[in-house]
């Protein structure tokens, strides 16, 4: 947002303000100064003059190639290189002037240039109403300040109302950026800029696009304001919001209701009801129904927390060149967290937590505080749990310190694999395989169709499960495992759970709409 500086939009609608200062009281005789010559035609009640004709009133100075003055309607009609200077900064040109100087009105057409130190404007035609303080131009106009350039339909100032608007084609074309809008109103005063209807600023590099259909900006305190349909595009970012606020001074900025953040770069999207933006320290946050989206090759991952944060930081590292050292910031490493409340969805992976962490340095998925997974009718727990990515798929799964697996096999049945580490493989982002390390149990109802024949409760080193459309296809067991099959209604009830087994399938999201419910 800083690259788009709008200050320079208001310094120029400023310095506009300054071109109705034709002040002229109502009621002063003009006064003839020079003409090379003077004829009087009492028919058409003027006086014709021709060659460097000179009018003054009231410190006015009005010169042209021939005029005819209308003393008794104290008013004139001037014709080729009319010029009108108002003290030492003003200076209007024109082809024709037609002047009232009762009614304190000028109309001034044909290669009509206002010029006021280093403003400069063209337009066709504008009229002056002194009376009603009011400068209008309609049949287009383009102001040259510096290197900037605005053009509109059309443009009014009320020195009165305090009030400079530019309406219908407004451009503005600065070497940085470029303005669209179909209104733009300014306010000397309180030296605040109003944007009215559709407006798009976009740098001239490209770098960003700013719209909106409404929106201000206030050049004393450095704050703005976008509203309705507002964005925001970056090179790898948009930023969506049904209201944009940003305070320049202190780098804060805010988007309020329906936010959307779309990162292009990771396929990432944050929905929310607030995003905070700390310039500074370049972290953003999202609350209120917060919602994080990252699209995988065919699915996404949708995950919810009260508070969801990005922080982008950039690690120093030394370089040795021509045996000098030197610092230099790295490429930055993106890191969301994700706090209280933590839920997310995928077709074939559901999990919950208290809270997460994700960093795109290595693409891993950290899950802390009661972490439980679940996929394929397998619900799986430990202490640690966290999960690896790459380039939109899921390639392994670390449960560490008291993993844990349960399938439900009936009602009051289940299978159940413990280990103190267990790691998850995936193909295609399907769970494949995973291996049990370290005081491998198992205890698994043997089958046969739908008949439950025996239970065999094994203790291993460690062990190898292969799954086939997420459902235990076998089980390898290495390092002399100990075995016990036991008849169906022969297994001690103590012997039936495993110790730390907790069932926690009325916690499992079954729908994006889930996320939202807290269980």
């Amino acid at each position: 947002m800083r690259q788009i500086k709008l200050t320079i939009i208001l310094s120029l609608l400023f310095s506009v303000s300054s071109f109705s200062q034709i002040q002229i009281e109502k009621g002063k005789q003009i006064n003839l100064k020079h003409a090379n010559s003077l004829k009087g035609d009492k028919r058409q009640g003027y006086q014709r003059l021709i060659g460097a004709v000179a009018f003054e009133q009231e410190g006015m100075v009005l010169t042209c190639d021939s005029a005819h003055f209308y003393n008794e309607a104290n008013s004139l009609n001037a014709f080729g290189h009319v010029h009108i200077q108002q003290g030492d900064s003003l200076n209007i040109y024109s082809d024709i002037l037609k002047y009232n100087g009762n009614e304190r009105i000028a109309e001034l057409k044909k290669n009509v240039r206002m010029i006021e130190k280093d403003m400069t404007l063209t337009t066709d035609a504008i009229t002056y109403d002194i009376n009603a303080k009011l400068a209008i131009y309609t049949s287009g106009g383009k102001i040259i300040n510096n290197d900037n350039i605005l053009t509109s339909q059309i443009g009014t100032y009320s020195t009165q109302g305090k009030v400079l608007t530019f309406k219908k084609n407004v451009l503005l074309v600065n070497p940085e950026y470029i303005m669209k809008c179909d209104t733009l109103q300014y306010m000397p005063i309180s030296k605040t800029s109003y944007f009215v209807g559709p407006t798009t600023i976009k740098a001239e590099n490209g770098s960003n696009i700013i719209y909106c259909e409404n929106g201000y900006y206030n050049t004393l305190t450095d704050i703005c304001q976008f509203q309705k349909n507002a964005y925001i595009i970056t090179n790898d970012q948009t930023i969506k919001g049904d209201s944009i606020w940003y305070n320049r001074k202190i780098g804060i900025g805010k988007a309020m209701k329906n936010v959307k953040l779309i990162d292009t770069t990771q396929d990432i999207t944050i929905l929310g009801d607030l995003a905070i933006h700390y310039e500074f320290l370049d972290q953003s946050m999202v609350t209120g129904n917060a919602l994080f989206i990252q699209a995988f090759q065919e699915d996404s991952l949708f995950l919810h927390a009260d508070t969801l944060k990005s922080i982008k930081i950039y690690e120093k590292k030394e370089i040795n060149k021509k045996n000098k050292k030197s610092v230099i910031n790295s490429e930055p490493k993106r890191i969301i967290l994700a706090y209280q409340h933590v839920k997310f969805y995928k077709n074939d992976l559901q999990g919950k937590c208290d809270s997460l962490s994700w960093s795109s340095t290595d693409s891993t998925m950290h899950l802390y505080h009661d972490p439980v997974l679940w996929t394929g009718g397998n619900q799986l727990t430990a202490k640690q749990v966290s999960i690896i990515t790459s380039h939109g798929k899921i390639l392994k799964l670390n449960m560490d310190e008291n993993a844990f697996i349960v399938a439900q096999e009936d009602s009051s049945r289940f299978n159940q694999i413990k280990g103190k580490k267990m790691t998850g493989y995936f193909i295609k982002n399907e769970l494949n395989s995973i291996y049990v390390e370290g005081n491998g149990q198992t205890l698994y109802y043997a089958k046969d169709k739908d008949l439950i024949m025996g239970v065999n409760r094994t203790d291993c080193s460690s062990l190898l499960i292969r799954l086939k459309d997420q459902k235990v296809k076998s089980i390898t067991f290495y390092n002399h495992p100990e075995a016990t099959l036991y008849p169906p209604l022969d297994l001690p009830p103590k012997e039936a759970l495993l110790k730390d087994f907790i069932w926690r399938a009325n916690e499992q999201p079954k729908s994006v709409n889930e996320l939202f419910i807290k269980k």
